[in-house]
């Protein structure tokens, strides 16, 4: 597959180009999932932000208690975040430094040298959402590799509200937004 280089999509157009339509049925929670993304698309479309979505989200699946993985280098964002969930749901949420593990125990290489040097801690991160029966978690600008391993561990469900970027203002969209860093970074001219 590689739909990102199809020109044609006849797929928007109800056709089974991968023939795998009868192989696949959305049912339980997976449905119901399926229904209020629908819902959601289908009432605010180019209204709504993220966070707002994810609310609305939550709400109509029922959920009551929301995890919070964030970096702590966005923690001023994590805590706006959790008190507006908070008019909503009861929200729990955990740094990515949780119980303070030393890169050195795993041989990780360390951005200062000679110093204590904290890994994160994803799988931890999932674990004590998981301790407090979380029903969704969104992830806050947890580094590339970390977010798959809480992801990959996480006992609910997963979204992301902010995807780490440095350099981007944690934007990585754009990226493929300006033609002049496509151009001289990746060669691409669009």
């Amino acid at each position: 597959m590689k739909c990102a280089l199809c020109d044609e999509k006849i797929c928007r157009e109800g056709k089974d180009c991968a023939g795998i339509t009868d192989d696949i049925k959305y049912a339980g929670q997976e449905l119901e999932s399926m229904k209020v993304s629908a819902a959601v698309e289908a009432r605010y479309y180019m209204q709504k932000t993220r966070l707002e979505e994810i609310i609305i989200y939550a709400k109509e699946m029922g959920c009551k208690r929301l995890g919070l993985a964030f970096c702590v280098g966005l923690e001023k964002e994590a805590k706006i975040i959790q008190k507006i969930l908070e008019k909503d749901f009861d929200v729990y949420s955990v740094c990515c430094k949780v119980s303070a593990i030393d890169k050195d125990e795993y041989c990780l290489e360390k951005l200062h040298p000679g110093t204590f040097d904290p890994t994160c801690n994803p799988i931890g991160q999932a674990m004590l959402l998981k301790n407090k029966d979380t029903q969704l978690n969104i992830i806050i600008g947890l580094c590339i590799g970390h977010d798959i391993l809480f992801t990959q561990h996480s006992a609910a469900p997963v979204t992301t509200l902010i995807v780490k970027d440095r350099v981007l203002a944690h934007n990585p969209a754009g990226a493929v937004y300006s033609g002049y860093y496509l151009k001289k970074r990746f060669g691409i001219i669009e």
